[in-house]
């Protein structure tokens, strides 16, 4: 097909993270930009504000405003879990000729790149002309492909500065301490936990994440070991930790319309864990839990900035690739060119690359059944940037 001129239109899906604004606006500038597009609008709620006609002039905006907006978390489209039926997907399409909407860029993760499939195939089979993207964002870090998604090194920065916290807490008034972190089916924002470290006995002293089966009697035994050793014990476990044959540890029958389970919204599972240990290893333990739940997504001012700049690049070279006069549709995917000194490019790859499936930790990430090994580190580090360090009293007694 040759180049389409027309207007864009632009939306957000999936869970919100800090910087997917800055996807957001890197679109908008590079398209305002672009003398091959005309209009600029925004979806309301993704998929399903376009169902909705409902639909807003970010080429209206001020540069002021949309800095400003390009540095605030979460969704400024406002975001959506929909996924979208053919006949849906068929509505879309006549809104977008209704609008002479020929570039779409839709800012998400595996199951928005699942709905951008859809769409493509969709226009594909009925001769539409429209440039379809899928602008990548998740704190999961699961998209195949790439060599890490936007919206992770920020979280990651969260989760890490949490447990610095909550690490200092525990060596202040020692006990057992779970601290559940986001985490379907990966663990990479769990693994991020590790960053914490900074002396020998620094927590997490354990870390469990869904790329190993989990036990609860090895748990119990491993918190035992640590207990026994230290006096304390801090935990990091993933939210979507199994046993055998990937049944979750703690599970709901409440599901979104992509078919996953709603594992974030209370604290079920670190009161089950900790619960469990008070039952296995006495119950006048102090034994304490926390979810971060959705605090490690969308935490202000605590953002990377690494994270924030590589969010608005992807943005840009989308619109880029879409008038490239190559591509019709695809995925910006980001791939490391270098790691000292820390350097990326931006590429794409075919939305059924990244639709629906996700990526595990590897193997080399892992170490034990319970924690994450100094390669991991070297991957993640860059991305969250420089943390805070920690200081220590010498503990020098008077005698």
């Amino acid at each position: 097909m040759a180049n389409a001129t027309g207007n864009v239109l632009i939306g957000q899906s999936g869970g919100p993270t800090a910087v997917i604004n800055q996807s957001l606006i890197g679109i908008v500038e590079q398209a305002v930009a672009n003398p091959a597009m005309g209009r600029v609008f925004g979806a309301v709620h993704g998929v399903r504000g376009i169902l909705d006609d409902d639909l807003i002039d970010l080429g209206a905006e001020s540069r002021e405003t949309l800095e400003a907006v390009a540095n605030t978390p979460c969704a400024a489209l406002r975001s959506v879990r929909k996924k979208p039926t053919r006949g849906e997907g068929e509505k879309v399409l006549a809104a977008f000729e209704r609008h002479d909407i020929r570039y779409f860029f839709y800012i998400g993760g595996n199951d928005s790149a699942e709905t951008a499939h859809l769409l493509n195939e969709l226009a594909v089979e009925k001769g539409y002309d429209v440039k379809l993207f899928h602008v990548p964002k998740t704190i999961d870090n699961d998209l195949r492909v790439t060599d890490h998604c936007p919206g992770y090194g920020s979280a990651a920065r969260f989760v890490a500065q949490a447990f610095m916290g909550d690490n200092q807490d525990n060596r202040s008034l020692p006990g057992i301490k779970v601290d559940v972190v986001m985490g379907r089916n990966a663990g990479w924002l769990t693994a991020s936990s590790a960053l914490a470290r900074q002396f020998s006995d620094d927590g997490p002293h354990l870390i469990y994440m869904p790329e190993r089966d989990f036990d609860l009697e090895r748990f119990a035994g491993d918190v035992d070991r640590v207990y026994s050793d230290l006096g304390r014990c801090l935990i990091a476990v993933s939210e979507g930790i199994h046993g055998p044959g990937g049944e979750l540890i703690f599970k709901t029958d409440e599901v979104d319309s992509h078919g996953n389970a709603q594992l974030s919204g209370s604290g079920a599972l670190g009161d089950f864990l900790a619960g469990a240990i008070k039952q296995r290893l006495g119950s006048s333990l102090r034994v304490r839990a926390d979810t971060f739940g959705y605090l490690q997504r969308s935490f202000a001012g605590l953002v990377s900035e690494v994270d924030a700049a590589e969010a608005r690049e992807v943005g840009r070279t989308a619109v880029r690739v879409a008038t490239d006069g190559e591509h019709q549709h695809g995925t910006v995917v980001i791939r490391r060119t270098s790691q000292e000194p820390y350097e990326v490019a931006y590429e794409v790859a075919a939305l059924s690359d990244v639709a629906k499936n996700t990526r595990d930790l590897p193997e080399e990430f892992l170490l034990g059944d319970n924690d994450v090994s100094p390669a991991f580190l070297d991957y993640a580090l860059p991305l969250v940037g420089k943390l805070p360090r920690m200081g220590r009293l010498t503990d020098r007694s008077i005698g």
